[in-house]
């Protein structure tokens, strides 16, 4: 039994059903559990640990729903720059046919050290090509390393050129191998339970990299063992225009074909879906992870978030590759979904005289960051600080030159201020980051390794 009291926060924000923002707010922390939350004051006095935060905000740890890791290996790839998502994909997929075993768990600890700096404590991963012998395992092992909460994605690609797919043949696997290492995956790491720290996901990438039985097999394989699905979703009019080319129906219609519009599923991207699809996700419960960043690097378009949201979506916030946002800072993500939508409303012919229309707010943000991302995970046992969750949380001090002048409301100064990096990352009610350091890699030489591996993937 080990026990953690903070105390003493200007602001401790739970994002829960009341929304409470406590002042000199704290909690009180059993084995990863919260056990109780609010004012210092009313805390008990004597723990295992005491962390006296004065001066710092706390939030709930975000919840990031997309990324690609190994893409932190190809940020910024001169070629890859100004290329749409097609173009772009066809650039990188023969540099990242040079992946080795290695490369995934460098760059698995990279982005998530990155993402624990910015706050996020729980990452769902997309990781759908496997040269060289690498596995998804080589993801989850760092992972642990680490300290994160993972959703780890057993991604795959099936339609090659040759087939009328976008891959490069030479990193398409066959359906057999697929879902047979799918199988091993779930049933070696997959938990269910409350507080779970590895959950797997079957993810095959997207409508233009594998077959319509791949789709169906994979939905019929999750639903045997419990785990949800993922996949990328009308990111862009050319998957659209493949889409009716290929298997002649928009790309929300083919999900309903292979099985795939049910509560267990969840979209990235979803930029061009229209009322009645954004209709269809609500009526089946199918969440999306939006991705505004990455997004715009791709000049993909601005997904119509705010009207999802009015339909009952569960929408939730992803940064998405770090080679189509090269970066993995979820709060600047909350902040990029804020201006993004603030954007949309503009271009839509916003009016302040308007009743109903209403500018996404920081804690609006915020919301997308922590208990929507929850929602679309299938977790009720994060996104918020109350009792009985998952003590999983970041702490960022206040008197800095970053929110000089903005100490008036913090709460709303952590997503319009630039974005910084964490104080104090916390999971299960263990440090990730303490006082400004990663605590379980040694960050010089992460970067030092990663920088080498990237080199020689572009030397290729």
């Amino acid at each position: 039994m080990s026990t953690l009291l903070i105390k003493n926060t200007t602001v401790l924000v739970t994002m829960d059903d009341r929304q409470r923002e406590i002042a000199d707010g704290g909690l009180f922390i059993r084995d990863g559990l919260i056990e109780q939350v609010g004012p210092s004051n009313e805390l008990p006095t004597s723990a295992d640990e005491i962390l006296d935060l004065t001066g710092h905000i706390i939030l709930p740890g975000l919840v990031n729903t997309h990324h690609h890791f190994y893409q932190t290996l190809t940020r910024a790839v001169p070629a890859a720059q100004d290329a749409n998502l097609f173009n772009w994909l066809k650039t990188l997929y023969p540099i990242w046919a040079g992946l080795t075993p290695e490369d995934i768990f460098i760059s698995t600890q990279t982005a998530l050290a990155e993402l624990a700096f910015s706050g996020c404590t729980t990452a769902s991963d997309h990781l759908y090509l496997f040269p060289n012998g690498s596995k998804l395992d080589d993801e989850i092992d760092a992972a642990k390393e680490i300290g994160m909460r993972i959703h780890a994605s057993r991604g795959s690609m099936s339609l090659g050129e040759s087939d009328g797919g976008l891959p490069p043949d030479s990193v398409v696997d066959t359906e057999e191998s697929i879902l047979k290492d799918s199988q091993r995956l779930i049933e070696t790491y997959h938990d269910s339970k409350p507080g779970a720290m590895t959950q797997i996901v079957l993810a095959p990438c997207s409508p233009f990299s594998v077959t319509s039985d791949l789709m169906k097999q994979s939905a019929i394989l999750a639903r045997e063992y419990g785990v949800q699905l993922h996949t990328h979703l009308a990111e862009t009019e050319d998957e659209e225009q493949f889409c009716l080319d290929m298997f002649g129906h928009r790309p929300v219609d083919y999900m309903g074909e292979v099985g795939w519009l049910d509560s267990d599923v969840w979209f990235a991207h979803s930029v061009y879906v229209n009322e009645e699809e954004i209709n269809t996700y609500a009526k089946h419960h199918c969440g999306v992870a939006h991705c505004p960043s990455s997004n715009m690097r791709l000049a993909s378009g601005i997904a119509p978030i705010k009207e999802m949201l009015a339909a009952g979506v569960d929408v939730g916030l992803g940064v998405d590759g770090s080679a189509s946002n090269d970066g993995s800072h979820m709060l600047g993500e909350a902040r990029q979904a804020m201006l993004l939508a603030r954007v949309k409303e503009g271009i839509t012919g916003y009016s302040l005289s308007s009743d109903n229309r209403k500018l996404m707010t920081a804690r609006d943000a915020l919301q997308l960051a922590t208990r929507g991302g929850a929602a679309v995970l299938g977790r009720s046992d994060i996104g918020s600080l109350e009792k009985g969750k998952c003590a999983d949380f970041f702490a960022i001090k206040l008197n800095t030159l970053d929110y000089a002048g903005a100490l008036h409301d913090p709460v709303a100064a952590t997503i319009f201020a630039q974005p910084v990096k964490a104080n104090y990352t916390v999971v299960n009610g263990k440090f990730v980051i303490k006082e400004g350091q990663l605590l379980h890699v040694d960050e010089a030489e992460l970067v030092k390794k990663h920088n080498k591996a990237a080199k020689r993937l572009l030397d290729r």
